[in-house]
């Protein structure tokens, strides 16, 4: 069962099978916490994100598409969009976008085991972000972490609506380009 692909862990968490659900948690755990956890700040909350997002998984298993991409990218995709709603939610005061770039994103008030695990992912995460374009990288930091529109940081940055959003768009697709060709060494 351990060695299942993730596609068939997937078919058997939507199943219900037990055994399935609980190899397909294990294969994900540190990803999907280490993620929520880099988003969100601090664990509380990147649990609370984490475990909605292995139930949204269960629930809408059938929605996935492998040509889409992988098991692992989707179940990214749940987590990173629910870390950021929840950051919506906190509504929290704005920080200038140059004093979050230069903070260490990594939560100071984490367990030590939970640190470990989200240590890896984060530290790879703030790499890439780090050779990303400087202008690629403010609009990738405000939408991915700051939960800005497009339209929000067109206007933060004073630059038309569709730069925003290109930027957007490649600062992400160079972001996953550099994180599969790290997994993949």
């Amino acid at each position: 069962m351990w060695s299942a692909s993730e596609e068939a862990l997937l078919a058997g968490l939507a199943a219900g099978d037990q055994d399935s659900a609980v190899a397909f948690i294990r294969r994900f755990q540190r990803q999907v916490f280490g993620l929520a956890l880099a988003i969100i700040g601090d664990a509380g909350g990147a649990e609370d994100v984490a475990q909605e997002a292995f139930l949204r998984a269960w629930r809408h298993a059938q929605a996935y598409d492998a040509r889409r991409g992988s098991v692992a990218a989707w179940l990214l995709a749940i987590t990173r969009n629910l870390a950021i709603d929840a950051l919506r939610m906190r509504r929290a005061e704005p920080i200038h976008p140059e004093r979050l770039m230069s903070m260490n994103l990594a939560a100071t008030d984490v367990a030590p085991e939970d640190a470990a695990v989200a240590s890896d992912s984060a530290t790879r995460v703030r790499a890439a972000i780090g050779k990303l374009p400087e202008n690629h990288k403010r609009a990738l930091v405000l939408a991915a972490f700051y939960g800005r529109s497009a339209r929000e940081i067109s206007e933060a940055e004073s630059i038309p609506l569709g730069t925003a959003k290109t930027r957007i768009r490649d600062a992400m697709l160079k972001l996953r380009a550099a994180l599969v060709d790290e997994e993949t060494r």
